[in-house]
């Protein structure tokens, strides 16, 4: 052990001063890039995707919220860094362009329409673009009815809901709203500046939405969970490559056996460096036989997506969500086409409840007509194979809450960065949303809010 110590610092040593800081260098100029990358995606998709659903965000209220108390080292930069909204003549968003450095061209985010609202660029991609390039986005998503207002049910809550705005859930948390919908009743509660048709980004909830993607294209025939993700990472006739034996279900549950770079795998490349899904989450080596160890990575859930990539041709996001009434919700895509769905979906608390409830109701909507198979909410809800470490389970797409104490056992619920969540409590006939823009550290205690939710429910 000593040994290897010595070796590792006398090869640290080794390296010269000189190349260590042209290390440092060539990262501080790549974390620029990204902060601008960041930047541009955030003002452009809030802003733009706000419009589309019939209401306004402002680019203060952007940078008051979206862009305060982001991730390291992004949060030091970003504050900083001047930016342009560009509009047609019509008045809607082309791009925004984030100026980050002298010598390249500004990051650009830009707006192509209403089904999949903005995509980030490759860094260094910018100055041929005009608002000529994106399509003209169709009208403003017309206001879908909401479940009833219940007022009786409202005041049941009043503590819980005063509470959550109020920090009581985590020192330091920032949330923008809550609804609780039970039945065919609801309430509901909005920060300053948020309303019912403000979308905000659903971050990792969106690998629950794919993985009802997956459901609908299980219930069309199309593949199974337990399908190979068919990439064919070896050449025919080549040797065997155990990454061949993945399956959709390995993908979902988080157990692909894969190395990725961080715990969680930031994806920032992806996210705000304008890469493509293929070029960023598809090939990296396995280290573990799937089906062995759990790593949660947003890799799994992109591979899962690719895997149904000729289904979305046909049936894209939009009109599952369509069929669901959630019309205030936009699944974005990478400068390519091909849909970020570990991350990049913008919804509004309502749409997420309709979410919810389709889950309670085993994938069949109101008119009866099946959108998922039968049995599909117990599969995504059911624990198979290696399980995280931790206060939480994991299903297929799904965090299991059946460790939490107070919560009934049957409880599972979306989880996203931020503070998102949609929690579904089939034994209550519940669904609890709670969006937020909380900044890093400061955790909001989602099994406290639902205790207290069920509590005020009675039973």
């Amino acid at each position: 052990m000593i040994r290897s110590a010595f070796a590792a610092t006398a090869l640290l040593l080794a390296v010269p001063a000189t190349a260590q800081s042209q290390q440092e260098a060539l990262d501080a100029r790549y974390d620029r890039a990204l902060a601008a990358g960041y930047k541009a995606l955030m003002l452009c998709s809030t802003i733009a995707v706000a419009e589309r659903n019939g209401t306004t965000r402002t680019p203060a209220s952007v940078e008051a919220w979206e862009l305060t108390g982001i991730q390291t080292p992004h949060n030091a930069i970003i504050g900083d860094l001047p930016y342009e909204i560009n509009r047609r003549p019509s008045g809607q968003i082309a791009h925004v362009a984030v100026t980050w450095t002298d010598m390249m061209p500004a990051r650009i985010a830009v707006y192509y329409g209403a089904e999949t609202g903005c995509s980030v660029l490759p860094i260094g991609a910018g100055d041929e673009v005009s608002a000529a390039q994106a399509p003209m986005s169709a009208a403003p998503a017309a206001p879908v009815q909401a479940a009833a207002a219940d007022p009786a049910l409202g005041q049941q809550l009043a503590a819980p809901f005063v509470r959550a705005f109020e920090g009581g859930f985590g020192a330091g948390t920032r949330t923008t709203a809550v609804l609780v919908r039970q039945g065919g009743a609801q309430a509901e509660r909005y920060a300053p500046g948020f309303d019912a048709n403000t979308p905000q980004r659903t971050w990792s909830v969106a690998k629950s939405i794919a993985a009802s993607l997956v459901g609908g294209a299980v219930l069309s025939g199309e593949t199974s969970v337990d399908d190979p993700v068919g990439l064919n990472y070896w050449r025919a006739g080549g040797a065997s490559d155990p990454r061949n034996a993945i399956t959709i279900d390995h993908a979902l549950r988080m157990s692909t056996g894969r190395y990725s770079d961080t715990p969680g795998n930031r994806t920032d490349a992806l996210y705000f460096g304008g890469s493509s899904v293929d070029e960023t989450a598809l090939n990296w080596p396995a280290l573990h036989a799937p089906g062995t160890v759990f790593r949660y990575a947003n890799n799994d859930t992109l591979l899962a997506v690719k895997a149904i990539g000729d289904w979305l041709t046909f049936y894209p996001p939009h009109e599952f969500f369509a069929k669901l009434g959630m019309n205030h919700t936009v699944a974005e895509t990478d400068s390519r086409g091909e849909y970020i769905l570990s991350s990049q979906v913008w919804t509004t608390a309502r749409d997420l409840a309709r979410f919810g409830q389709l889950y309670l109701d085993d994938g069949k909507l109101p008119s009866g007509e099946r959108i998922l198979p039968e049995g599909w909410a117990k599969y995504v809800a059911t624990p198979s194979g290696p399980q995280p470490e931790g206060a939480f389970g994991y299903g297929a797409g799904f965090w299991l809450m059946n460790k939490s104490e107070g919560v009934p056992s049957d409880t599972y619920a979306a989880f996203g960065n931020r503070g998102q969540y949609v929690v579904i409590v089939p034994s209550r006939q519940v669904v609890i949303v709670r969006r937020g823009e909380d900044p890093p550290g400061a955790g909001f205690d989602i099994a406290a809010f639902t205790r207290e939710v069920l509590a005020a429910l009675g039973r």
